[in-house]
């Protein structure tokens, strides 16, 4: 009788394996919903914004925190007055060095450009050309080689070689400095041979 009344204990280790199998899941599924949560940023934007770095537009009139001193300023030069029309951004130049000479491609010819270019953003573009000065004549030496003789006999072709030429520079601040900012391109001399 005795072996009568004794009856088998019950296994108990399914209930305990669900239950800790079911805690790791619902662990899971929260931390999950917490990363989703801080990912969208509805939850632990403590995190500091990522500062927009990059030149600024400077209107006409305004103080460009990066202007750079020019030759002969404060010898009794004044404040630039801008005028009422036009572009409400204020325009800066900065001139390449030397002229730029190079082969036509396809052809016997030569091309020697003298050239510029134009910004309406803040000084620091202007600071980036003069740093990388040596990179943009070579990306720009690579696109007047690159250029026949017939595309640059016409207005058109010339305006194409012009944007072709601001591309490249910003190109090459962008590889370097991340922004370019390069509006234009102008031609101060023009020569073939």
């Amino acid at each position: 009788m005795s072996d009568e009344t004794e009856k088998k204990p019950k296994k108990k280790g399914k209930g305990i394996l669900m239950k800790v199998v079911g805690g790791v899941v619902l662990l899971g599924a929260g931390g999950g919903g917490v990363f989703g949560l801080m990912q969208a940023g509805i939850i632990g934007s403590h995190a500091e914004a990522k500062e927009d770095n990059t030149p600024k537009l400077v209107r006409k009139g305004d103080e460009d925190p990066y202007a750079q001193k020019k030759e002969g300023e404060g010898e009794g030069g004044g404040e630039p007055v801008y005028g009422e029309g036009g572009s409400e951004y204020r325009t800066s130049y900065y001139t390449f060095d030397g002229d730029f000479t190079s082969n036509l491609k396809g052809s016997d010819s030569l091309i020697q450009v003298s050239l510029a270019a134009s910004t309406r953003r803040d000084g620091r573009v202007l600071m980036w050309l003069k740093e990388h000065e040596l990179a943009i004549r070579s990306a720009m030496l690579n696109v007047l080689a690159d250029t026949s003789e017939e595309e640059v006999s016409s207005i058109d072709g010339k305006e194409r070689l012009q944007k072709r030429l601001t591309a490249s520079i910003n190109h090459v601040l962008e590889e370097e400095e991340g922004f370019g900012g390069i509006d234009d391109v102008f031609f101060r001399s023009f020569i073939i041979q």
